[in-house]
């Protein structure tokens, strides 16, 4: 039997609402025992001790919103690198988006991720699958058959249907097979040729913009339908305030809404563009500070319920080029938790909260493992130095693309140890 014991940590378990000093012991790859009494017994013969003094130890992060080129665009990212990107930044499982080569739309391209994921990748991956059949919009996909082949959710990735009736019959079906529909929402027509957020600031750069209502309009449709169905409807990422808004008044209603936002929107703002910078070339755009505020608000307060990286890599060759003519997306896995503690050093976010909505509400949410430190939980966990300082350079990143928003960045907070099942997946 192989027993890790890791004393005198900072345990932070939100499914338990548990902050306090003490030991974590992991056996055959899962947790044993989690808090300050887990030595009551005495340390196990023959385990290995680790000193965690002046460390934090985590759940392992759940990132529900990862884009990977596996089928159909490896040079930019397989899952095998996704995997030891997120293992670097304290992530032990990721949900992977459909938009692929061919596109996640039936049990072969599931059983795919699946397979290749068992074979290759350090951490959990699990598939999501389309909403209609190549992401056209059109033509729903096999629901339950997905669903039973591996699928933990439906999604258009970064597409929005733009049909009522699709997505009326999409919520139905999703209700009646017990998955989640998470959609990303952006009205193409009022998107248009936008390139980034609309306003004074795109004026002055000479950029198309998106207005926030691109956003909210579908948002809001989606909202309608999903009381009209019952169905249970995830908004993907937001990123403006009337979009929260939104949100609240309907989680007022009790509709089965839930929300997420990008770590981008949560921590940059659309100055950060001013320089035609591409790599802040995002979706949803990096808005107005005082909708990266209301973000902030709305996670603090539950109207949004968990944060995502966005991570979507891109190439050389598609980011070096003027900005609106530059790929849209980000890569996110490594930076993910070093980003949001910025909210918690800031007094913005409580911790425990931060961590609920990067692993323990995202497990809940589309029911997977992990998210936990509760006896019996997968050893799914990260050991962080919460206070540590690093500095992001494009050398170290660990995705096969490396169009990281937050390149020369000042971080405040490491991941130092990542294990998986109990396995160690990463260590510094």
């Amino acid at each position: 039997m192989s027993i890790t014991v890791f004393e005198r940590a900072r345990i932070i378990d939100p499914a338990r609402g548990l902050d306090e000093t003490g030991t974590v012991i992991v056996a055959d790859g899962v947790i044993r025992e989690a808090g300050a009494g887990a030595l009551n017994q005495g340390k196990p013969e023959g385990a290995r001790t680790v000193d965690c003094s002046g460390k934090a130890i985590i759940p392992g992060l759940v990132d529900a919103r990862v884009f990977v080129g596996e089928p159909g665009a490896e040079h930019r990212e397989t899952i095998a690198s996704a995997s030891q990107a997120a293992a670097a930044g304290g992530v032990t499982s990721f949900v992977m988006m459909p938009d692929t080569a061919p596109v996640i739309d039936d049990v072969a391209l599931v059983e795919f991720v699946l397979r290749t994921a068992r074979e290759t990748a350090s951490v959990n991956v699990f598939p999501a699958a389309a909403v209609t059949k190549g992401l056209a919009g059109s033509e729903l996909s096999e629901f339950g058959l997905l669903r039973d082949a591996g699928a933990v959710a439906l999604t258009e990735g970064r597409n929005t249907i733009a049909s009522a009736l699709v997505m009326r019959r999409a919520l139905t079906y999703a209700r009646d097979m017990e998955i989640v529909l998470a959609h990303s929402t952006q009205d193409p027509g009022l998107a248009s040729s936008g390139v980034m957020n609309e306003g004074l600031l795109a004026s002055w750069l000479g950029l198309p913009g998106i207005p926030r209502e691109a956003e909210a309009i579908p948002l809001t449709r989606d909202l309608m339908l999903t009381e009209l169905t019952g169905g249970r409807y995830h908004a993907a990422e937001v990123s403006t305030a009337m979009s929260t808004a939104a949100i609240r008044h309907a989680k007022d209603r009790g509709t089965a809404v839930t929300a997420g936002v990008s770590i981008n929107n949560l921590c940059l703002n659309e100055n950060d563009v001013g320089e035609y910078r591409t790599f802040f070339r995002l979706s949803p755009p990096l808005r107005a500070e005082e909708d990266r505020l209301a973000m902030v608000e709305a996670l603090k307060d539950g109207t949004i319920d968990i944060i995502v990286s966005s991570h979507d890599p891109q190439d050389v060759d598609t980011k070096r080029l003027p900005f609106a003519e530059a790929a849209v997306g980000a890569v996110g896995l490594e930076t993910l938790l070093a980003a949001a503690l910025r909210l918690h050093h800031s007094a913005e976010v409580p911790l425990l909260r931060l961590v609920e909505a990067l692993s323990t509400a995202p497990a809940r949410l589309f029911g997977l493992p992990g998210g936990t430190l509760r006896p019996g939980a997968p050893a799914d966990l990260a050991v962080v130095d919460l206070d540590a300082p690093w500095l992001v350079r494009e050398a170290d990143i660990r995705s096969r693309s490396k169009n990281t928003a937050f390149e020369g960045a000042r971080m405040q907070g490491r991941v130092l140890h990542t294990m998986v099942a109990g396995r160690t997946v990463y260590s510094t």
